[in-house]
Protein backbone atom coordinates (compact mmCIF):
# COMPACT_ATOMS: atom_id res chain seq x y z
CA UNK A 1 0.00 0.00 0.00
CA UNK A 2 1.29 3.39 -0.95
CA UNK A 3 1.26 6.19 1.57
CA UNK A 4 -1.12 8.94 0.58
CA UNK A 5 -0.64 12.68 0.76
CA UNK A 6 -3.38 13.18 3.35
CA UNK A 7 -0.79 12.50 6.07
CA UNK A 8 2.51 13.91 4.78
CA UNK A 9 5.81 13.66 6.65
CA UNK A 10 6.83 17.04 8.11
CA UNK A 11 9.98 18.28 9.83
CA UNK A 12 9.60 20.24 13.05
CA UNK A 13 12.53 22.62 13.61
CA UNK A 14 13.37 24.16 16.99
CA UNK A 15 12.74 27.87 17.49
CA UNK A 16 15.65 28.02 19.96
CA UNK A 17 18.06 28.22 17.03
CA UNK A 18 19.88 24.97 17.79
CA UNK A 19 18.93 23.31 14.51
CA UNK A 20 17.41 20.28 16.25
CA UNK A 21 14.50 18.65 14.38
CA UNK A 22 11.76 16.13 14.98
CA UNK A 23 10.09 14.21 12.13
CA UNK A 24 6.37 13.41 12.34
CA UNK A 25 3.22 13.02 10.28
CA UNK A 26 0.27 15.37 10.29
CA UNK A 27 -3.30 15.14 9.06
CA UNK A 28 -3.65 17.79 6.37
CA UNK A 29 -7.45 17.77 6.59
CA UNK A 30 -7.53 18.60 10.33
CA UNK A 31 -4.43 20.86 10.39
CA UNK A 32 -4.14 22.67 7.05
CA UNK A 33 -1.86 25.42 8.42
CA UNK A 34 1.66 24.97 9.78
CA UNK A 35 2.02 22.78 12.83
CA UNK A 36 3.51 24.16 16.08
CA UNK A 37 4.25 21.75 18.94
CA UNK A 38 5.97 22.35 22.27
CA UNK A 39 8.64 19.67 22.65
CA UNK A 40 11.96 19.10 24.41
CA UNK A 41 15.13 20.37 22.74
CA UNK A 42 18.07 18.39 24.15
CA UNK A 43 20.65 20.90 22.87
CA UNK A 44 18.91 23.81 24.62
CA UNK A 45 17.96 21.47 27.52
CA UNK A 46 14.42 22.87 27.81
CA UNK A 47 11.01 22.74 26.18
CA UNK A 48 10.60 25.10 23.23
CA UNK A 49 8.20 25.55 20.32
CA UNK A 50 8.91 23.47 17.24
CA UNK A 51 7.51 24.84 13.98
CA UNK A 52 6.79 22.95 10.80
CA UNK A 53 9.09 23.60 7.90
CA UNK A 54 8.49 22.48 4.34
Amino acid sequence: MARNELRPIVKLRSTAGTGYTYVTRKNRRNNPDRLVLRKFDPLARRHVDFREER
